[in-house]
């Protein structure tokens, strides 16, 4: 065993929501008159909802307060939620189940490390409710990737160090927030291309091979 601990971002590894956020986000945009695009999205990818939110109000011809911007963010959140309810156990991959029973039959530890705050509700629709050793999501974190806070904090709830523990991501900001916490990386999709990326990823079933 490589590894004693993994702690896997949610969101673009474990199971696919962006679609759902898109379609919140762009009903959102449409209800205030701001242009919103699939291009656009893609930069939202692994930043908190209120940077989400700047994001798309660089496009804005006035200023929203910070109370304004506070509810947008809450009404978004309510689209989305209602949008998870659509997710069931089929949107978890027969390949990422197979593959995290493997790896805890390696005798890793396995975690959540999301800036999500709604990582439990989609963890329960995809029937991985009570899978994981320990969640470390948005409702216990007050820095957003980038920053490391995420993950160490995974690390803390499993009882293990950084050094023994990897972080399996989709996006750089990922890969920034693994090293940063003193972590080993693994990247797949774009954070595969990341340069101090420690376990490019083809497939999420390369985990397997790492882990021995």
């Amino acid at each position: 065993m490589r590894y004693q601990g993994i702690i896997f971002d949610l969101d673009g590894v474990i199971c696919f929501t962006d679609k759902y956020h898109y379609k919140a986000w762009k009903a959102l945009a449409d209800e205030i008159g701001v242009y919103f695009d699939e291009t656009i999205n893609n930069r939202l990818r692994g930043v908190s909802r209120m940077a989400s939110l700047d994001i798309i109000l660089e496009r804005s011809d006035r200023e929203y307060s910070q109370e304004e911007k506070e509810q947008m963010a809450a009404k978004k959140n309510g689209m989305y939620r209602e949008l998870l309810e659509q997710m069931t156990p089929a949107d978890l991959s027969d390949e990422v189940r197979e593959t995290l029973d493997a790896l805890r039959l390696s005798g890793a530890k396995l975690a959540i490390g999301s800036s999500s705050k709604n990582a439990k509700l989609i963890l329960n629709r995809i029937g991985l409710g009570e899978y994981f050793d320990a969640v470390s999501d948005g409702t216990n974190i007050t820095h957003s990737k980038p920053h490391p806070e995420v993950f160490l904090k995974g690390a803390e709830f499993l009882g293990l160090d950084p050094k023994d523990c990897l972080v399996v991501e989709d996006a750089l900001a990922g890969i920034d927030a693994a090293v940063a916490g003193g972590f080993d990386g693994a990247g797949i999709g774009e954070a595969a291309t990341h340069e101090k990326v420690t376990w490019p990823l083809k497939t999420f079933a390369d985990l397997k091979e790492i882990q021995g």
